[in-house]
């Protein structure tokens, strides 16, 4: 082969290069060639609008092809051919310009404000195809991502972790299975974050020699070509300089058979805006039931719930789920919140929806969560009694927009006053003991808890308390409500003194202590003491009815 390469040689070289019938020195021959020919580089762009512009999915060739009349597959077959070589053929061009823009130095860095959610469900969705056609298992972790607005190149920060998430995917076979991690941790410049993406498969993996080398140009291992799988050699190169022009760092660990993990990690400045983790008011202390095929999917949804301080379970199995509802539903301690995935084996998400509303009836919010376009199913979603609807993979601020949307929280809205008014008739009643010294705390609490339907006695201090229940009186109380600082005796002396009487009903009693002391130790203090539950003043209706749900186990 001559060493002056022409242009001549190229384009006959450029038949059995896209075919793969070249050589690996033809192949650096013609990549080097369309790196310095000004020539080549003019007509990229026309090249580029050619490719582009009948850049067709097989379905759309096959019906070209009806419409063409043609007799047989064989046409069509080529149609599919061309289309290949196209896209293969504009993969190439792109690879070798992207790394001689980057040698020449013309390529800059750009940061704006980018969302990360953003990145990430627009990643799903170019990749989502490839990996349904290879049936592989994707999953997206970001519970760990507390700023998901950073500054940085959103066109490079795509670019890099597109290249690796498509070289997992190529080099992860059939069934195989690919983990996508977002997540963060401190940085020592201020205002700054350090943002890690992690991209780890199964695949075929790499040898020890080859993994030093990964990121040189036009290196590809031999196992890759004696397997077929095409490429330029130049993906992982650009990567590597466009992390570096971003002051980042990229590793990769493979073992051959085994696969591999590529980690990128910036240091991002941050938009100064991180992710509310404050507690919807009306969820405080909720259950929620989340429901997904894939454990960690379970694992990842349930710790941001736990952020915003609801109480989780999770199943991997839609029957499993509705057995949950049952069961939660017959103890009278329904779940606030269902988020449940689309497609399961064993019971697909829309199905479980429509059971679990025969259990629940029409309140509670059920949120389908999905990494595919739903409007196809979303008229037999909502049928089936779905009330939101959220995309793969989640985050924290997605999670809380959903739940704060007016429709779901009228919703739980509608079931708090269900079960509120269903507590209440189970309680009316009973009769409490109410211990407070100050007379017009006694009148509003005397108030609020006739309200829920109790029938309530009240004492001034400590030393009636515990004379009213060493009494005959005594044995007819369910339940006392004592006040902590009391002038002559004090709630937790009252209370021991209580736990010491000879009658066991009365000693047993439960007792609830009320104090305008809300810290952790003063809880802990008050069971030492020998109480039930703590109540922080000023006290409301909800809070009595859930310390009433504690105790009587309702």
């Amino acid at each position: 082969m001559k060493n002056d390469l022409t242009c001549e040689v190229v384009r006959d070289l450029l038949p059995s290069y896209v075919d793969g019938l070249t050589n690996d020195v033809s192949n650096q021959a013609v990549e080097q060639h369309i790196k310095i020919c000004e020539n080549c580089r003019k007509i990229y762009h026309e090249m580029q609008e050619t490719v582009n512009g009948g850049y067709l999915l097989e379905q759309d060739l096959e019906q070209m092809g009806r419409k063409a009349d043609f007799k047989g597959p064989s046409e069509i077959d080529y149609l599919k051919k061309i289309h290949t070589s196209g896209q293969h053929l504009l993969s190439l061009i792109n690879d070798v310009l992207d790394m001689s823009r980057i040698e020449s130095g013309s390529v800059r860095i750009e940061y704006t404000t980018v969302h990360l959610p953003d990145i990430l469900h627009d990643l799903r969705t170019i990749i989502q195809g490839s990996v349904y056609s290879k049936q592989q298992d994707l999953y997206i972790d970001t519970q760990d991502v507390f700023h998901e607005d950073i500054i940085i190149d959103k066109l490079r920060l795509t670019q890099v972790l597109l290249n690796i998430i498509s070289n997992a995917v190529k080099f992860t076979p059939v069934g195989g299975m690919i983990n996508i991690r977002v997540s963060e941790k401190p940085c020592r410049r201020e205002g700054y974050t350090t943002v890690i993406f992690s991209v780890k498969d199964n695949g075929i993996g790499m040898s020890p020699e080859f993994c030093k080398q990964v990121f040189d140009s036009f290196s590809r291992e031999h196992t890759v070509t004696e397997n077929g799988i095409g490429g330029t050699g130049l993906g992982m190169a650009i990567t590597k300089n466009i992390v570096d022009m971003m002051g980042g760092t990229i590793q990769v660990e493979s073992e051959v058979g085994r696969g591999t993990e590529f980690i990128v990690i910036l240091e991002c400045e941050t938009s100064g805006v991180t992710v509310k983790r404050e507690p919807i008011p009306e969820l405080k202390g909720a259950r929620a039931l989340v429901v997904d095929d894939d454990a960690e999917t379970c694992m990842s949804v349930s710790k941001m719930l736990r952020e915003i301080e609801m109480t989780a379970d999770w199943t991997t199995s839609g029957k499993e789920a509705v057995l949950r509802a049952r069961e939660a539903y017959e103890q009278n301690q329904e779940f606030k919140v269902y988020i449940i995935d689309w497609l399961m084996p064993d019971m697909n998400g829309i199905e479980t929806v429509r059971r679990i509303r025969m259990v629940v009836g029409p309140e509670s919010p059920i949120i389908i969560l999905t990494a595919y376009d739903w409007s196809d199913v979303e008229q037999e979603a909502r049928e089936a009694g779905v009330t939101a609807f959220v995309s793969k993979p989640l985050f924290l601020s997605e999670l809380r927009e959903v739940l704060m949307s007016p429709e779901q929280r009228e919703l739980i809205q509608n079931e708090n006053q269900k079960i509120q008014a269903a507590s209440q008739t189970s309680y009316a009643g009973k009769k409490v003991l109410l211990v407070e010294d100050n007379e017009l705390n006694r009148e509003i609490a005397t108030a609020i808890m006739q309200e829920i339907g109790l029938d309530v006695d009240v004492a001034e201090d400590g030393t009636d308390a515990v004379n009213i229940m060493s009494s005959e009186r005594g044995s007819n109380y369910d339940l006392i409500f004592m006040d902590i600082q009391m002038p002559k005796m004090d709630g937790y002396t009252a209370t021991r003194e209580i736990r010491t009487l000879n009658n066991p009903k009365c000693a047993s009693i439960p007792i609830i202590a009320m104090t305008a002391n809300a810290f952790e130790e003063d809880r802990k203090k008050a069971i030492k003491s020998g109480m039930n539950g703590h109540i922080a003043k000023p006290i409301s209706s909800d809070v009595i009815l859930e310390n009433l749900n504690q105790i009587f186990g309702r």
